[in-house]
């Protein structure tokens, strides 16, 4: 088999995500000679303004994207959350892995529970999904903007006036954090997680045949079925960064189990649907045909006419 150049962000997270991706593939095929190729997106670049005020997550994808139209990689690794519902033509997700550990962890100075937190603490994170459910569960917080990789944040969190800070929990798995490090891991009953969040997905042409029987060989079906219902949803929902909207799935015996939520930024408004079924594409649509006859879509509407 030929070479296989795999495209990377240049994250510290992003490297070391796809070099143990491709450690997976090498213990599949141990011949097989693979190239990272660090790739700067234009999300990487713009640090000091909040990602759903510059066009959202697809910022992180788009120059990789470029990259496999260009014939300069024949792969992209990226996290799941971070690639749009609806993908260019051409262009396929080639493979999704075994997804890690989908919660968001909550880490706190002097490991102080969240249930804990004074009125008027402040609690650190980048994501509008993350703040409204906080904001709805504990509307004595408040909500403080926070960029940056893992580590800029945990230094944050030690030197500056933050009280705690929310991280995914698969970032801190795949960097080796000790767990010790988390105050507590939050459940999806209090903290549906994002779109994807925790799983990988793996891009490549959709006419490179090598590449696509390669992928086969560490694609995981259970993942996939989950996120399928999960960007289903995403897609029919029009969700973008502006809008807090979460979904996570997970598999009940043989039946996908689908949770999506829908909330105004500052909590008040909250619509949350739960279905079940063997068919994710069908589970997905039943929750966003659900969210568009309760009126969660007026919220979303609203927000996206703002970007």
């Amino acid at each position: 088999m030929r070479k296989i150049i795999v495209g990377s962000r240049r994250s510290k997270l992003a490297l070391t995500q796809s070099q143990q991706f491709i450690d997976q593939l090498k213990r599949k095929h141990p011949n097989l000679e693979i190239e990272i190729k660090e790739i700067v997106t234009k999300g990487d670049q713009i640090v000091n303004v909040q990602l759903s005020k510059v066009g959202g997550k697809g910022l992180f994808v788009k120059e990789i994207e470029q990259a496999l139209y260009d014939g300069t990689i024949d792969l992209a690794i990226h996290s799941l959350k971070d690639v749009p519902s609806v993908l260019p033509e051409g262009l396929t997700l080639g493979c999704i892995p075994v997804r890690e550990d989908a919660r968001d962890a909550y880490i706190a100075k002097h490991h102080i529970p969240l249930h804990e937190l004074k009125p008027g603490s402040i609690v650190g994170t980048s994501s509008l999904r993350r703040g409204a459910q906080l904001l709805d569960q504990y509307p004595h917080l408040e909500i403080k903007w926070i960029r940056g990789n893992i580590d800029t944040r945990l230094a944050k969190l030690r030197d500056e006036d933050y009280d705690a800070i929310i991280l995914a929990a698969a970032g801190l798995n795949r960097m080796g954090w000790d767990k010790s490090i988390v105050t507590e891991y939050l459940n999806p009953e209090l903290m549906l997680p994002a779109i994807g969040q925790g799983a990988l997905g793996i891009e490549c042409r959709s006419d490179d045949a090598e590449v696509l029987a390669l992928l086969k060989s560490v694609h995981d079906e259970e993942t996939e079925l989950c996120t399928e219902a999960e960007r289903t949803f995403l897609r029919l929902m029009d969700g973008s960064c502006q809008v807090p909207i979460a979904g996570h799935a997970t598999m009940v015996g043989e039946s996908i189990e689908f949770t999506g939520l829908i909330m105004s930024p500052d909590g008040k408004e909250k619509y949350k649907v739960t279905h079940s079924g063997g068919n994710p594409i069908e589970i997905g649509t039943q929750v966003a045909k659900a969210m568009e006859q309760n009126g969660a879509k007026a919220i979303i509407e609203t927000l996206n006419q703002d970007i």
